[in-house]
């Protein structure tokens, strides 16, 4: 169960949060969100797909690891001491993975006569990642932000700045209606199939015959970028087959 507290330097003092990556410390997922604000990033490693959120029917970017329930293909306890990310075999992981045990919450101040909202850290001390022994430490002996939560600190950024940039890119995309199906047939050289649908992905033809105002527009929001990033992610599902096949010739299912 989640005991979700205000992260500060005195309650938290010598929490220490291991920094690593694995199945035992939940990292087990085939997939994760992911938002415009580092698609950059995100494409060069793995493949971007949209579909509807159907509890609220608001579009999301999903992030994929595997192929199947639970495969996190990026996962690996080979070679840590020369990995970027200790058990995580890529040079970028996303940001809803890379916070951890951190959150942000919103805080509402009384500012002037005005209420303003002012995102703080939060942090969840019953996750695995918690209370490591020989985890990194959150704050120096001064007080102060150490490097590895300021790291953290950008992570969340990330997240809390790409939740609105990222409505307002599905919403350009759908007025556009740039946003078409697509369907995975797997085939793996053991000869098991595999079919993902109930995803889309952006339209190439589509938008190929954008007109110049609808380019314009798309161009100065910074979301014709994110469409050619999401059809470029594309690509790496070819690398999630030859990592699965690499797993299945290796015995491993």
């Amino acid at each position: 169960m989640q005991k979700i507290e205000v992260l500060n330097n005195i309650t938290h003092e010598h929490l220490r949060v291991n920094p690593g990556f694995s199945t035992a410390l939940g990292d087990g997922v085939v997939s994760t969100l992911t938002y415009v604000t580092e698609f950059s990033d995100v494409q060069k490693e793995y493949p971007i797909l949209c579909r509807k959120n159907p509890d609220t029917g608001e579009y999301q970017a999903v992030v994929f690891f595997g192929l199947q329930k639970d495969e996190n293909l990026f996962l690996t306890t080979v070679d840590s001491a020369n990995q970027r990310y200790i058990g995580w075999h890529a040079d970028y992981v996303p940001a809803v993975i890379a916070r951890g045990p951190f959150s942000i919450g919103i805080q509402r101040e009384i500012v002037n006569g005005s209420e303003i909202h002012k995102p703080i850290v939060h942090i969840d001390i019953n996750h695995p990642k918690a209370a490591a022994d020989d985890g990194k430490v959150l704050f120096l002996e001064s007080g102060g932000h150490s490097p590895y939560l300021n790291y953290i600190s950008k992570i969340l950024d990330i997240i809390n700045n790409g939740i609105h940039l990222t409505k307002k890119m599905f919403d350009a995309f759908s007025r556009h209606q740039l946003l078409e199906d697509v369907v995975l047939d797997i085939e793996f050289q053991n000869q098991e199939k595999l079919k993902i649908a109930g995803f889309e992905t952006i339209s190439v033809d589509k938008l190929s015959r954008l007109n110049g105002e609808a380019l314009e527009e798309l161009n100065k929001e910074g979301f014709l970028q994110a469409a050619y990033l999401i059809v470029a992610s594309m690509s790496n599902i070819r690398k999630l087959i030859d990592l699965k096949n690499r797993k299945l010739l290796a015995g491993d299912k």
